[in-house]
């Protein structure tokens, strides 16, 4: 069983180097090492799942064989292994679910590239998630950031390019910051290794030692991993990136780029700093006030929305300020809810984004709402699908967003200084969410009499719509099949610090 302990450092490496072979190969072939990477890793980190389980606490690999603080290490706990194992699930069915769309969308002279740039995405998910190494972690993040922003352009016209310069200049302010806040850690504790950083942070604290850079170290790692991770306001960026890259693209970077970013910020708040000292540092409080106003600003920007895309897209914001407002109320519940909304955004924007471009298709390729309407009955699987998405964004039992809001609202009746601003802004984002929703669910099952746009033929698109059916199944698995998620997420937590 041991050989299971080089699982998580295999899977990094096999991403890296499937993206240096992928790079010499054709569109076909670099296709398929692709998809067989994904496969592979898929098994590697649910076997690294199943152990971590079986072992019932979180195991080190040192990297080399070299100790700390000379080496690199991995540190691999319930929590790191499900959320590796769904991100690959989540990028496989996102590639499956685009592929057809992939010789329209990108120059085929290009897309080698394209694969390239999504084995790289993934080698740096996977580092973000297993590394003990804050520096490390952020080599991994600029990694991250240059291959989303490839994916963002690859297509080559005007408004990709846009967005992609809007992206990086805004995700190099989130990494500059990030650099400092490290740099601040470094020169405070002379470590790089996190478990290390933590016993010297404990030290500096006990004895009441630089109480100001410490509180500023916070706030610049916090700051910058906001910005990266698009949370209000620092989400300018946002609605075009997802809009307009590729049909992939959008469902991987809207459902997992970001919560890469998230994911760490929570390794630092816990295995780092410790959540004591960062619940007490006050952070958590801007980091709650901004996740409610994500939650109701990206909803009316959704609401005013006139590209399904784009709408979305907004949507996103939304979702993400749930995710910080979880982080806010400094408590288990609140975090446990957080870490399920990870999962239940990331399976349900990807197949909201998937249904998307189905249904533009019988539509001319418009995304207007206009010329959306009675898209439902010219691509049935995907009319369900949205439909099924859009449930799940609203909150309706039986689905994965239900148990994610069923969450939230246990956290903050616990939590009786944010009880009430909590409640109040998760009533009235599952309003505005059933508004813009609920609204492009009538439009598409809106009849149209003599159609001018032909119905797809979902037999001639077979991988797409398996696609679709498997992320329906993801989404009703998290909704119906909720505790023993619940009960990982906990466990994982406790291995967490």
């Amino acid at each position: 069983m041991d050989i299971i302990r080089n699982f998580p450092a295999i899977a990094i490496l096999l991403c890296l180097f499937a993206g240096i072979f992928s790079s010499g190969l054709k569109e076909k072939a670099a296709g398929l090492v692709n998809s067989c990477l994904i496969v592979i890793e898929i098994g590697l980190n649910l076997a690294t799942l199943l152990y971590t389980i079986s072992l019932g606490d979180s195991f080190v690999y040192v990297m080399g064989k070299f100790p700390a603080p000379w080496g690199n290490e991995l540190r691999v706990g319930v929590l790191e292994a499900l959320l590796a194992l769904f991100f690959c699930v989540i990028m496989f069915l996102s590639m499956w679910g685009g592929k057809h769309k992939l010789k329209d969308e990108v120059d085929p002279e290009k897309t080698f590239l394209y694969y390239v740039l999504l084995d790289l995405l993934l080698s740096s998910l996977l580092a973000l998630i297993y590394t003990n190494d804050l520096f490390t972690a952020y080599v991994f993040v600029e990694i991250n950031t240059i291959s989303a922003c490839g994916l963002i352009m690859i297509r080559q016209n005007g408004r990709t390019i846009e967005a992609a310069v809007r992206y990086m200049i805004m995700s190099l302010l989130g990494s500059g910051l990030l650099l400092l806040g490290i740099c601040m850690l470094y020169d405070m504790t002379g470590h790089l290794l996190m478990s290390n950083i933590h016993e010297a942070i404990l030290t500096i604290v006990a004895e009441g030692q630089y109480t100001i850079p410490l509180l500023i170290m916070i706030a610049l790692i916090s700051v910058g991993l906001a910005i990266k991770s698009a949370l209000f306001p620092f989400h300018a960026w946002l609605p075009d990136a997802y809009g307009y890259s590729t049909v992939s693209a959008a469902a991987i970077l809207s459902s997992l780029v970001s919560k890469g970013y998230i994911f760490l910020l929570i390794k630092i708040m816990y295995r780092v700093v410790g959540i004591d000292i960062f619940r007490n540092s006050h952070i958590t409080d801007i980091l709650f006030l901004f996740g409610l106003m994500g939650m109701i600003f990206g909803s009316l920007s959704a609401i005013r929305e006139n590209d399904v895309r784009r709408m979305i897209a907004f949507s996103s914001v939304a979702q993400i300020g749930y995710i910080y407002m979880g982080f806010g109320m400094g408590t288990e519940a609140g975090m446990v809810a957080s870490i399920f909304h990870i999962l239940s955004h990331a399976a349900t924007k990807s197949l909201l984004f998937i249904a998307a471009i189905g249904l533009t298709e019988v539509s001319d390729g418009k995304r207007q709402f206009i010329y959306l309407t009675g898209s439902g009955y010219r691509n049935k699987m995907s009319g369900v699908t949205f439909t099924v998405g859009s449930l799940a964004m609203v909150g309706v039992p039986l689905f994965s967003g239900f148990i994610s809001k069923l969450l939230f609202s246990q956290a903050a009746i616990l939590n009786h200084g944010k009880m009430l601003p909590a409640m109040i802004v998760l009533a009235i984002s599952t309003i505005l969410n059933a508004i813009y929703f609920m609204k492009t669910v009538i439009r598409i099952y809106t009849p149209v009499p003599n159609s001018p746009y032909p119905p797809m033929d979902l037999r001639e698109h077979w991988r797409y719509a398996t696609a679709l059916f498997l992320f329906i199944v993801l989404n009703v698995v998290l909704g119906v099949f909720s505790d023993p998620i619940v009960r990982l997420i906990s466990n994982g937590l406790a291995m967490l610090g």
